[in-house]
């Protein structure tokens, strides 16, 4: 008897299949890739929302929340929760699904962890793959929750529709994660445990550098007498420019969570009438292309360098002591790589 292969399981729902799926990808498994090529034009139809944020300021909460108010809608729902990976161990907390537990026994929703591998984007490669498998086996809303460690989680706004960015009272980096430029991949802002005291500060500062970026990026023209003269900088015919709200939650008690779940549906709306969302789709598919172009052309580098030169280690310590040029092996793993059929 034929064993039915993952991808044909998948899209019939089997959670199992994704969870065994979802395995391989994050093991590299090449048996991985052959799935995945058969899922692929099954795939796009999912809202893919990205919660972000400083560590300690409730994402998972939040993203719990957020996952109950998508059930009581009846949507489907897939999280991705990516964990930090131990510098030293390479062993990942992988501790959402236990803060998740109320939604286990929920068929409509399906939880996979992940570690960062040491990825610098504060998302894992696998990450991207993972989202697929999840809209390939009809989960209607993703939500990608992300490890937390400030201005590295950019790539968040690359792989989601919509990208929270989640502050706190009382942490005292509020202004740290605004100059780290985290806040500029906002498409909706959410001062969580708004019940603190500080959270009007916060929402005062976060308006006052929505305020200072428009004042950058709007043109400023002057009268004959020197004087600004006030422009809405709209054009006739062109959508306005989303403005990213700010909302006050307290995810702990639930509120303020439904107003966020309006607000990510005014920014999908919002995407679909400018056009934008098509750009954000090309946006998606050009990331995920070169991340896995150029993982392959690593991997094939790498192979060629420990055929021809001897392992990385060694050839690391010969480039340490000076007896080896890393210019020049390097683009000569590069021209060969170009030059290969």
């Amino acid at each position: 008897m034929t064993a039915v292969p993952l991808s044909e399981r998948v899209l019939a729902g089997d959670v199992r299949a994704a969870s065994r799926l979802m395995r391989l990808i994050d093991d590299q498994d090449p048996q991985a890739i052959t799935e995945l090529q058969r899922l692929f034009p099954h795939t796009g139809k999912a809202l893919v929302i990205g919660i972000t944020g400083p560590p300690g300021a409730g994402k998972s909460t939040l993203t719990d929340r957020l996952v109950a108010h998508y059930r009581s809608a009846a949507l489907t729902v897939g999280v991705i929760a990516v964990d930090p990976t131990s510098p030293f161990s390479g062993g990942a907390i992988l501790g959402d699904r236990i803060r998740m537990q109320r939604h286990a026994s929920d068929k409509g929703v399906f939880i996979r962890s992940l570690a960062t591998r040491g990825n610098l984007g504060g998302l894992s490669r696998a990450t991207a793959d993972c989202l697929k498998v999840m809209e390939a086996m009809g989960r209607q809303v993703v939500i990608i929750e992300t490890v937390g460690v400030g201005q590295d989680e950019i790539d968040i706004a690359q792989l989601a529709h919509s990208t929270v960015v989640v502050l706190v009272p009382g942490m005292g980096d509020d202004i740290q994660a605004i100059k780290a430029g985290i806040l500029e991949v906002a498409d909706v802002f959410v001062v969580n445990k708004a019940d603190l005291e500080g959270a009007d500060r916060v929402v005062r500062e976060l308006r006052a550098m929505l305020e200072l970026r428009h004042a950058v990026k709007a043109p400023v023209e002057h009268d004959a007498h020197h004087r600004p003269i006030g422009s809405t900088g709209q054009v006739p015919g062109v959508p306005v420019e989303w403005e990213p709200p700010i909302l006050k939650v307290a995810a702990a008690s639930d509120q303020g969570v439904h107003e966020l779940k309006q607000a990510i549906s005014r920014h999908r709306e919002h995407l679909e009438a400018s056009g934008d969302l098509e750009k954000r789709e090309q946006s998606r598919a050009m990331t995920h292309f070169l991340a896995m172009l150029r993982e392959r052309l690593l991997r094939a580098g790498l192979d060629r360098l420990e055929r021809e030169k001897g392992k990385l280690t060694d050839v690391a310590a010969r480039i340490a002591h000076r007896l080896a040029d890393p210019y020049a092996l390097a683009n000569e793993l590069a021209m060969h790589e170009s030059e290969s059929p």
